[in-house]
Protein backbone atom coordinates (compact mmCIF):
# COMPACT_ATOMS: atom_id res chain seq x y z
CA UNK A 1 0.00 0.00 0.00
CA UNK A 2 0.91 3.67 -0.96
CA UNK A 3 2.72 6.10 2.21
CA UNK A 4 1.37 9.02 0.76
CA UNK A 5 -1.59 9.70 -2.07
CA UNK A 6 -1.05 13.22 -3.35
CA UNK A 7 -4.74 14.39 -4.51
CA UNK A 8 -4.39 16.30 -7.66
CA UNK A 9 -8.28 17.92 -7.16
CA UNK A 10 -10.63 20.23 -5.14
CA UNK A 11 -13.74 20.23 -3.65
CA UNK A 12 -15.88 17.21 -2.90
CA UNK A 13 -13.73 14.27 -4.63
CA UNK A 14 -10.86 15.31 -2.90
CA UNK A 15 -12.16 15.43 0.23
CA UNK A 16 -13.70 12.28 -0.51
CA UNK A 17 -10.52 10.49 -1.27
CA UNK A 18 -9.13 12.00 1.82
CA UNK A 19 -11.62 9.98 3.97
CA UNK A 20 -10.83 6.81 1.92
CA UNK A 21 -6.82 7.13 2.60
CA UNK A 22 -7.57 7.81 5.91
CA UNK A 23 -9.57 4.79 6.24
CA UNK A 24 -6.69 2.80 4.95
CA UNK A 25 -3.75 4.46 6.94
CA UNK A 26 -2.80 6.41 3.59
CA UNK A 27 -1.25 10.20 3.98
CA UNK A 28 -2.63 12.66 1.86
CA UNK A 29 -1.61 15.75 0.39
CA UNK A 30 -3.82 18.47 -0.81
CA UNK A 31 -3.03 20.77 -3.32
CA UNK A 32 -5.01 24.02 -3.22
CA UNK A 33 -5.16 27.20 -5.32
CA UNK A 34 -5.21 30.84 -3.97
CA UNK A 35 -9.15 30.77 -4.28
CA UNK A 36 -9.40 27.44 -2.22
CA UNK A 37 -7.06 28.24 0.62
CA UNK A 38 -10.47 27.76 2.93
CA UNK A 39 -11.38 24.57 1.64
CA UNK A 40 -12.07 21.81 3.34
CA UNK A 41 -10.16 19.33 1.79
CA UNK A 42 -7.19 21.34 2.76
CA UNK A 43 -8.09 21.47 6.08
CA UNK A 44 -8.52 17.78 6.23
CA UNK A 45 -5.35 16.88 4.77
CA UNK A 46 -1.81 15.64 6.34
CA UNK A 47 -0.53 18.81 3.96
CA UNK A 48 -1.36 20.89 2.16
CA UNK A 49 0.45 22.31 -1.01
CA UNK A 50 -0.19 26.09 -2.55
CA UNK A 51 -0.08 25.40 -6.54
CA UNK A 52 -1.06 28.55 -7.76
CA UNK A 53 -3.28 31.33 -8.64
CA UNK A 54 -7.54 30.83 -8.96
CA UNK A 55 -6.86 30.18 -12.62
CA UNK A 56 -7.30 26.18 -13.09
CA UNK A 57 -4.46 27.13 -15.94
CA UNK A 58 -1.86 27.69 -13.65
CA UNK A 59 -2.96 25.82 -10.89
CA UNK A 60 -5.01 22.52 -10.73
CA UNK A 61 -3.86 21.99 -14.17
CA UNK A 62 -0.07 22.90 -14.07
CA UNK A 63 1.70 19.72 -14.39
CA UNK A 64 4.88 20.99 -13.53
CA UNK A 65 3.22 22.52 -10.28
CA UNK A 66 1.65 19.03 -9.09
CA UNK A 67 4.83 17.04 -9.81
CA UNK A 68 6.62 19.85 -7.55
CA UNK A 69 4.20 19.59 -4.76
CA UNK A 70 4.42 15.85 -5.01
CA UNK A 71 8.38 15.61 -5.11
CA UNK A 72 8.82 17.92 -2.17
CA UNK A 73 5.94 16.05 0.44
CA UNK A 74 7.51 12.67 -0.67
CA UNK A 75 4.33 11.28 -2.24
CA UNK A 76 4.52 7.74 -4.43
CA UNK A 77 1.03 8.39 -5.86
CA UNK A 78 -1.03 11.12 -7.10
CA UNK A 79 -5.15 10.56 -7.34
CA UNK A 80 -6.67 12.84 -10.14
CA UNK A 81 -10.06 12.27 -8.82
CA UNK A 82 -12.04 13.03 -12.02
CA UNK A 83 -12.22 16.53 -14.52
CA UNK A 84 -8.86 18.10 -14.47
CA UNK A 85 -5.97 15.96 -15.36
CA UNK A 86 -8.10 12.58 -14.78
CA UNK A 87 -8.02 11.57 -18.39
CA UNK A 88 -4.64 13.00 -19.55
CA UNK A 89 -1.86 10.76 -20.65
CA UNK A 90 0.75 13.14 -20.72
CA UNK A 91 0.05 13.47 -16.91
CA UNK A 92 -0.42 9.64 -16.41
CA UNK A 93 2.43 9.62 -18.25
CA UNK A 94 4.89 12.05 -16.42
CA UNK A 95 3.80 10.68 -13.17
CA UNK A 96 5.42 7.05 -14.64
CA UNK A 97 8.54 8.06 -15.89
CA UNK A 98 8.63 10.24 -11.93
CA UNK A 99 8.19 6.79 -10.22
CA UNK A 100 4.98 8.16 -9.04
CA UNK A 101 2.11 5.90 -9.22
CA UNK A 102 -1.11 7.62 -11.43
CA UNK A 103 -4.06 6.05 -9.76
CA UNK A 104 -5.47 5.17 -12.95
CA UNK A 105 -5.33 3.57 -16.51
CA UNK A 106 -1.88 3.39 -18.29
CA UNK A 107 -0.94 6.67 -20.82
CA UNK A 108 -1.75 4.20 -23.47
CA UNK A 109 -5.09 3.08 -22.06
CA UNK A 110 -6.07 6.82 -21.91
CA UNK A 111 -5.14 7.68 -24.73
CA UNK A 112 -6.90 4.54 -26.71
CA UNK A 113 -10.32 4.79 -24.83
CA UNK A 114 -10.26 8.80 -25.12
CA UNK A 115 -9.86 8.20 -28.86
CA UNK A 116 -13.86 8.06 -29.22
CA UNK A 117 -13.39 6.12 -32.75
CA UNK A 118 -11.11 4.05 -31.56
CA UNK A 119 -12.95 2.64 -28.56
CA UNK A 120 -16.02 2.43 -30.81
CA UNK A 121 -14.10 0.32 -32.71
CA UNK A 122 -12.26 -1.40 -30.64
CA UNK A 123 -15.49 -2.55 -29.27
CA UNK A 124 -17.11 -3.62 -32.20
CA UNK A 125 -14.50 -5.86 -33.03
CA UNK A 126 -15.61 -7.70 -29.74
CA UNK A 127 -18.78 -7.75 -30.35
CA UNK A 128 -20.44 -4.76 -27.91
CA UNK A 129 -23.31 -2.99 -30.22
CA UNK A 130 -22.54 0.54 -31.21
CA UNK A 131 -24.57 2.98 -32.86
CA UNK A 132 -24.00 3.17 -36.82
CA UNK A 133 -21.51 5.69 -37.95
CA UNK A 134 -18.18 6.51 -39.50
CA UNK A 135 -15.50 4.15 -39.06
CA UNK A 136 -13.30 6.46 -37.30
CA UNK A 137 -12.51 10.29 -38.28
CA UNK A 138 -13.87 12.00 -41.21
CA UNK A 139 -11.92 14.34 -43.21
CA UNK A 140 -14.59 17.12 -44.04
CA UNK A 141 -17.98 17.83 -44.80
CA UNK A 142 -18.19 16.12 -48.29
CA UNK A 143 -17.47 12.85 -46.53
CA UNK A 144 -19.96 13.34 -43.69
CA UNK A 145 -22.24 13.96 -45.77
CA UNK A 146 -22.09 10.98 -47.71
CA UNK A 147 -21.80 8.33 -44.38
CA UNK A 148 -25.22 10.44 -43.06
CA UNK A 149 -26.90 9.54 -46.56
CA UNK A 150 -25.87 5.93 -45.94
CA UNK A 151 -26.89 5.69 -42.25
CA UNK A 152 -30.26 8.36 -42.70
CA UNK A 153 -30.68 11.42 -40.39
CA UNK A 154 -30.80 12.55 -38.04
CA UNK A 155 -26.78 12.02 -37.61
CA UNK A 156 -24.80 13.29 -34.46
CA UNK A 157 -20.90 15.15 -35.08
CA UNK A 158 -18.84 14.33 -32.32
CA UNK A 159 -15.57 15.02 -31.61
CA UNK A 160 -13.15 12.13 -31.05
CA UNK A 161 -11.47 13.96 -28.19
CA UNK A 162 -15.05 15.36 -26.69
CA UNK A 163 -16.69 15.13 -23.62
CA UNK A 164 -18.98 17.25 -21.85
CA UNK A 165 -21.31 18.43 -24.99
CA UNK A 166 -18.25 19.92 -26.48
CA UNK A 167 -18.18 19.43 -30.06
CA UNK A 168 -21.29 17.96 -30.34
CA UNK A 169 -24.11 18.84 -33.30
CA UNK A 170 -27.13 17.46 -33.90
CA UNK A 171 -27.81 17.51 -37.60
CA UNK A 172 -31.38 16.84 -39.04
CA UNK A 173 -31.04 16.63 -42.94
CA UNK A 174 -28.26 17.65 -45.46
CA UNK A 175 -28.55 21.24 -45.56
CA UNK A 176 -27.16 21.40 -41.89
CA UNK A 177 -24.03 19.18 -42.50
CA UNK A 178 -21.73 21.50 -43.76
CA UNK A 179 -22.30 24.85 -40.85
CA UNK A 180 -22.58 21.96 -38.02
CA UNK A 181 -19.61 20.68 -39.09
CA UNK A 182 -17.26 23.74 -39.29
CA UNK A 183 -18.93 24.57 -35.80
CA UNK A 184 -18.23 21.63 -34.00
CA UNK A 185 -14.70 21.00 -35.46
CA UNK A 186 -13.72 24.45 -34.07
CA UNK A 187 -15.26 24.38 -30.82
CA UNK A 188 -13.69 20.62 -30.43
CA UNK A 189 -10.10 22.45 -31.34
CA UNK A 190 -10.32 25.17 -28.90
CA UNK A 191 -11.87 23.04 -26.24
CA UNK A 192 -9.21 19.60 -26.37
CA UNK A 193 -6.66 20.95 -28.91
CA UNK A 194 -8.40 18.39 -31.58
CA UNK A 195 -10.79 19.19 -34.19
CA UNK A 196 -11.46 15.51 -35.52
CA UNK A 197 -15.16 14.40 -36.02
CA UNK A 198 -16.63 11.41 -36.69
CA UNK A 199 -20.34 11.42 -37.42
CA UNK A 200 -23.05 8.58 -36.11
CA UNK A 201 -26.39 7.78 -36.16
CA UNK A 202 -28.69 10.19 -33.91
CA UNK A 203 -30.95 7.85 -31.62
CA UNK A 204 -34.27 9.80 -31.19
CA UNK A 205 -35.55 9.86 -27.34
CA UNK A 206 -32.91 7.66 -25.69
CA UNK A 207 -32.01 6.89 -22.48
CA UNK A 208 -28.08 6.88 -21.49
CA UNK A 209 -27.13 4.21 -19.22
CA UNK A 210 -23.66 3.41 -18.12
CA UNK A 211 -21.77 0.68 -16.24
CA UNK A 212 -19.36 0.78 -13.34
CA UNK A 213 -16.28 -1.54 -14.26
CA UNK A 214 -12.93 -2.42 -12.42
CA UNK A 215 -9.83 -3.83 -13.36
CA UNK A 216 -6.45 -5.34 -11.58
CA UNK A 217 -3.52 -6.43 -12.71
CA UNK A 218 -4.24 -10.10 -12.57
CA UNK A 219 -6.71 -9.79 -15.30
CA UNK A 220 -9.67 -9.76 -13.10
CA UNK A 221 -12.24 -7.60 -14.24
CA UNK A 222 -15.60 -6.64 -12.21
CA UNK A 223 -18.93 -4.73 -13.05
CA UNK A 224 -21.37 -3.41 -10.71
CA UNK A 225 -24.41 -2.96 -12.42
CA UNK A 226 -25.83 0.26 -13.89
CA UNK A 227 -26.94 3.84 -13.03
CA UNK A 228 -28.81 5.87 -15.46
CA UNK A 229 -28.51 9.25 -16.36
CA UNK A 230 -30.70 10.00 -18.50
CA UNK A 231 -31.97 13.08 -16.42
CA UNK A 232 -29.53 15.93 -18.25
CA UNK A 233 -29.27 19.38 -19.43
CA UNK A 234 -26.81 20.49 -22.62
CA UNK A 235 -25.41 17.04 -22.05
CA UNK A 236 -24.57 17.65 -18.26
CA UNK A 237 -25.79 15.28 -16.25
CA UNK A 238 -28.09 15.98 -12.90
CA UNK A 239 -29.54 13.39 -11.25
CA UNK A 240 -28.62 9.62 -11.74
CA UNK A 241 -30.15 6.57 -10.20
CA UNK A 242 -29.27 2.76 -9.80
CA UNK A 243 -30.76 0.49 -10.84
CA UNK A 244 -32.09 2.23 -14.39
CA UNK A 245 -35.80 2.60 -14.11
CA UNK A 246 -36.51 2.12 -17.75
CA UNK A 247 -34.33 -1.44 -18.30
CA UNK A 248 -35.32 -5.53 -17.96
CA UNK A 249 -33.58 -8.12 -16.46
CA UNK A 250 -32.44 -9.31 -19.76
CA UNK A 251 -31.12 -6.09 -21.07
CA UNK A 252 -29.62 -5.22 -17.49
CA UNK A 253 -27.61 -9.02 -18.18
CA UNK A 254 -26.83 -8.43 -21.78
CA UNK A 255 -25.14 -5.03 -20.68
CA UNK A 256 -23.24 -6.07 -17.83
CA UNK A 257 -21.95 -8.95 -20.24
CA UNK A 258 -20.80 -6.55 -22.98
CA UNK A 259 -19.01 -4.14 -20.67
CA UNK A 260 -17.01 -6.60 -19.21
CA UNK A 261 -16.30 -7.73 -22.88
CA UNK A 262 -15.47 -4.94 -23.72
CA UNK A 263 -13.17 -3.87 -20.42
CA UNK A 264 -11.35 -7.40 -20.52
CA UNK A 265 -10.64 -7.12 -24.47
CA UNK A 266 -8.12 -4.21 -23.76
CA UNK A 267 -6.99 -5.38 -20.42
CA UNK A 268 -8.37 -2.79 -18.46
CA UNK A 269 -6.95 -1.88 -15.07
CA UNK A 270 -8.74 0.89 -12.75
CA UNK A 271 -11.89 2.10 -12.69
CA UNK A 272 -13.77 2.81 -15.58
CA UNK A 273 -17.49 3.97 -16.95
CA UNK A 274 -18.96 2.01 -20.00
CA UNK A 275 -21.52 4.29 -21.67
CA UNK A 276 -24.26 3.17 -23.33
CA UNK A 277 -27.35 5.02 -24.96
CA UNK A 278 -30.62 2.82 -25.01
CA UNK A 279 -33.37 3.43 -27.35
CA UNK A 280 -37.34 2.85 -26.89
CA UNK A 281 -37.32 -0.87 -27.75
CA UNK A 282 -34.24 -1.20 -25.10
CA UNK A 283 -31.75 -1.87 -28.04
CA UNK A 284 -28.30 -0.57 -26.30
CA UNK A 285 -25.11 0.91 -28.08
CA UNK A 286 -21.51 1.69 -26.98
CA UNK A 287 -20.99 5.53 -26.87
CA UNK A 288 -17.82 5.83 -25.02
CA UNK A 289 -15.43 4.69 -22.33
CA UNK A 290 -14.63 7.07 -19.28
CA UNK A 291 -10.93 6.01 -17.74
CA UNK A 292 -11.93 7.89 -14.36
CA UNK A 293 -14.12 7.31 -11.09
CA UNK A 294 -17.08 9.28 -12.15
CA UNK A 295 -19.11 11.80 -10.26
CA UNK A 296 -21.99 9.45 -9.91
CA UNK A 297 -20.07 7.00 -8.44
CA UNK A 298 -21.96 6.92 -4.61
CA UNK A 299 -24.97 5.67 -6.16
CA UNK A 300 -23.28 2.46 -7.02
CA UNK A 301 -21.76 2.31 -3.89
CA UNK A 302 -25.11 2.11 -2.57
CA UNK A 303 -26.32 -0.04 -4.29
CA UNK A 304 -23.59 -2.54 -3.84
CA UNK A 305 -22.10 -1.69 -0.45
CA UNK A 306 -18.59 -1.01 -1.90
CA UNK A 307 -15.92 1.80 -1.48
CA UNK A 308 -14.76 2.40 -5.09
CA UNK A 309 -11.88 4.76 -4.07
CA UNK A 310 -11.09 2.14 -1.94
CA UNK A 311 -10.99 -0.34 -4.64
CA UNK A 312 -8.88 2.19 -6.98
CA UNK A 313 -6.49 2.94 -4.90
CA UNK A 314 -6.14 -0.77 -3.72
CA UNK A 315 -5.95 -2.17 -7.48
CA UNK A 316 -3.56 0.55 -8.25
CA UNK A 317 -0.82 -0.20 -5.32
CA UNK A 318 -0.97 -4.00 -7.13
CA UNK A 319 -3.62 -5.83 -4.97
CA UNK A 320 -6.57 -7.72 -5.88
CA UNK A 321 -9.83 -6.57 -6.38
CA UNK A 322 -12.12 -7.15 -4.05
CA UNK A 323 -14.86 -9.68 -5.90
CA UNK A 324 -18.72 -7.81 -5.24
CA UNK A 325 -19.84 -9.53 -1.86
CA UNK A 326 -23.57 -9.72 -3.72
CA UNK A 327 -25.74 -8.52 -6.66
CA UNK A 328 -26.99 -4.58 -6.00
CA UNK A 329 -29.36 -4.06 -3.93
CA UNK A 330 -32.37 -1.31 -3.11
CA UNK A 331 -32.67 1.62 -5.62
CA UNK A 332 -30.58 4.79 -5.40
CA UNK A 333 -30.28 8.49 -6.68
CA UNK A 334 -27.93 11.19 -6.89
CA UNK A 335 -28.83 14.80 -7.28
CA UNK A 336 -26.17 17.57 -7.71
CA UNK A 337 -26.19 20.54 -5.84
CA UNK A 338 -25.53 23.33 -8.33
CA UNK A 339 -24.77 26.88 -7.18
CA UNK A 340 -27.15 27.80 -9.81
CA UNK A 341 -30.42 29.55 -10.66
CA UNK A 342 -32.67 27.56 -12.28
CA UNK A 343 -35.16 29.91 -12.99
CA UNK A 344 -32.62 32.14 -14.94
CA UNK A 345 -31.51 29.27 -17.23
CA UNK A 346 -28.84 28.11 -14.01
CA UNK A 347 -27.04 31.08 -14.34
CA UNK A 348 -24.23 30.22 -11.86
CA UNK A 349 -24.73 31.99 -8.62
CA UNK A 350 -21.71 32.58 -6.57
CA UNK A 351 -21.05 33.85 -3.62
CA UNK A 352 -20.70 33.51 0.65
CA UNK A 353 -23.22 30.83 2.18
CA UNK A 354 -24.30 32.44 4.66
CA UNK A 355 -26.63 29.77 6.45
CA UNK A 356 -25.99 25.73 5.99
CA UNK A 357 -28.06 23.19 7.11
CA UNK A 358 -27.07 19.22 5.30
CA UNK A 359 -30.20 16.66 5.74
CA UNK A 360 -29.54 13.72 7.44
CA UNK A 361 -31.46 10.71 8.78
CA UNK A 362 -31.40 6.62 7.22
CA UNK A 363 -30.42 6.21 3.74
CA UNK A 364 -29.36 10.07 3.39
CA UNK A 365 -25.38 10.94 2.45
CA UNK A 366 -23.86 14.23 1.34
CA UNK A 367 -20.71 14.34 -0.23
CA UNK A 368 -19.34 18.09 -0.26
CA UNK A 369 -17.00 20.36 0.52
CA UNK A 370 -19.26 23.53 1.73
CA UNK A 371 -19.47 24.92 5.35
CA UNK A 372 -21.16 28.27 6.75
CA UNK A 373 -19.48 30.91 5.67
CA UNK A 374 -17.73 29.36 2.52
CA UNK A 375 -17.34 31.84 -0.20
CA UNK A 376 -18.06 29.67 -3.40
CA UNK A 377 -15.75 30.75 -6.44
CA UNK A 378 -16.71 31.92 -9.65
CA UNK A 379 -13.68 30.29 -11.18
CA UNK A 380 -14.64 26.54 -10.92
CA UNK A 381 -17.39 24.06 -11.85
CA UNK A 382 -20.78 25.02 -9.58
CA UNK A 383 -21.44 21.63 -8.11
CA UNK A 384 -21.09 22.58 -4.41
CA UNK A 385 -22.51 19.20 -3.10
CA UNK A 386 -24.56 15.83 -4.24
CA UNK A 387 -27.14 14.15 -2.12
CA UNK A 388 -27.33 10.75 -2.13
CA UNK A 389 -30.58 8.93 -0.66
CA UNK A 390 -31.24 5.00 -0.77
CA UNK A 391 -34.15 2.98 0.09
CA UNK A 392 -35.45 -0.36 -0.68
CA UNK A 393 -37.48 0.78 -3.99
CA UNK A 394 -37.80 3.65 -6.53
CA UNK A 395 -41.27 4.86 -4.94
CA UNK A 396 -38.85 5.07 -1.57
CA UNK A 397 -36.25 6.85 -2.70
CA UNK A 398 -38.32 9.59 -4.30
CA UNK A 399 -40.20 9.95 -1.22
CA UNK A 400 -37.02 10.12 1.31
CA UNK A 401 -35.44 12.58 -1.86
CA UNK A 402 -38.47 15.03 -1.24
CA UNK A 403 -37.63 14.98 2.77
CA UNK A 404 -34.10 15.31 2.34
CA UNK A 405 -34.31 18.18 -0.08
CA UNK A 406 -36.81 20.23 2.04
CA UNK A 407 -34.33 19.89 4.53
CA UNK A 408 -31.47 21.15 2.50
CA UNK A 409 -30.94 24.96 3.74
CA UNK A 410 -28.44 26.92 1.71
CA UNK A 411 -28.94 30.73 2.41
CA UNK A 412 -26.37 33.71 0.40
CA UNK A 413 -26.61 31.76 -2.68
CA UNK A 414 -28.98 29.92 -5.20
CA UNK A 415 -28.75 26.16 -5.45
CA UNK A 416 -30.49 23.29 -8.05
CA UNK A 417 -32.53 22.28 -4.87
CA UNK A 418 -35.94 23.57 -5.90
CA UNK A 419 -35.26 21.91 -9.60
CA UNK A 420 -34.99 18.59 -8.18
CA UNK A 421 -37.98 19.10 -5.84
CA UNK A 422 -39.30 20.53 -8.92
CA UNK A 423 -38.44 17.13 -10.78
CA UNK A 424 -39.56 14.68 -8.12
CA UNK A 425 -43.27 16.37 -8.43
CA UNK A 426 -43.46 15.94 -11.98
CA UNK A 427 -45.97 12.48 -12.75
CA UNK A 428 -43.54 11.86 -16.13
CA UNK A 429 -40.36 11.58 -13.75
CA UNK A 430 -42.21 9.42 -11.08
CA UNK A 431 -43.60 6.81 -13.91
CA UNK A 432 -40.04 7.00 -15.81
CA UNK A 433 -41.60 7.97 -18.65
CA UNK A 434 -39.05 10.45 -19.80
CA UNK A 435 -35.80 10.26 -22.16
CA UNK A 436 -32.55 12.67 -22.41
CA UNK A 437 -35.00 15.55 -23.65
CA UNK A 438 -36.88 15.87 -20.26
CA UNK A 439 -35.46 19.06 -18.72
CA UNK A 440 -36.06 21.10 -21.56
CA UNK A 441 -39.88 19.73 -21.89
CA UNK A 442 -40.15 20.60 -18.30
CA UNK A 443 -38.51 23.89 -18.29
CA UNK A 444 -40.73 24.85 -21.81
CA UNK A 445 -43.82 24.32 -19.97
Amino acid sequence: MFKKILIANRGEIALRIIRTCKELGVSTVAVYSEADKDSLHVLFADEAVCIGPANSQLSYLKIPALMAAAEITGADAIHPGYGFLAENAEFSEICEQSGIKFIGPSPDMIDKMGDKAFAKETMKSVGVPVVPGSDGIVNDFNEAKKIAKEIGYPVMLKATAGGGGKGMRIVMDESEIESNFQMASTEAAAAFNNGDLYVEKFIENPHHVEIQVMGDQFGNVFQYGERDCTIQRRHQKLIEESPSPIISDETRQKMGAAALLGAKAVNYEGAGTVEYVVDKDQNFYFMEMNTRIQVEHPVTEMVNDVDLIKEQIRVAAGEKLTKPKHPPFGHCMEFRINAEDFENDFRPSPGKIEDLHFPGGFGVRIDSHIYNNYVISPFYDSMVAKLIVWADTRDEVIVRAKRALQEFIVEGIKTTVPFHLCVLENEQFKKADYDTSFIDKLLNN
